[in-house]
């Protein structure tokens, strides 16, 4: 590669990371979504069975108490 050639390379190279730096004013509003991975969807799924077994638990209380 010549010198000018490099001289070309770098600068691209600048302009690149200058624009990178630059947040976009007007965003899109919906958010990139991310990978979830099998681990972190065991997790959410089991937290998800652990609040509809404690809000079903919760009501079966509170019917039991106005069956009294």
């Amino acid at each position: 590669m010549n010198r000018k050639q490099e001289m070309i390379k770098k600068l691209a190279k600048r302009a690149k990371a200058r624009q990178n730096k630059v947040v976009p004013s007007n965003p899109s509003n919906k958010p990139v979504e991310r990978y979830i991975s099998k681990a972190e969807r065991e997790k959410i799924a089991l937290q998800e069975a652990a609040q509809t077994t404690e809000s079903e638990s919760s009501t079966e209380t509170s019917s039991e108490t106005n069956k009294d």
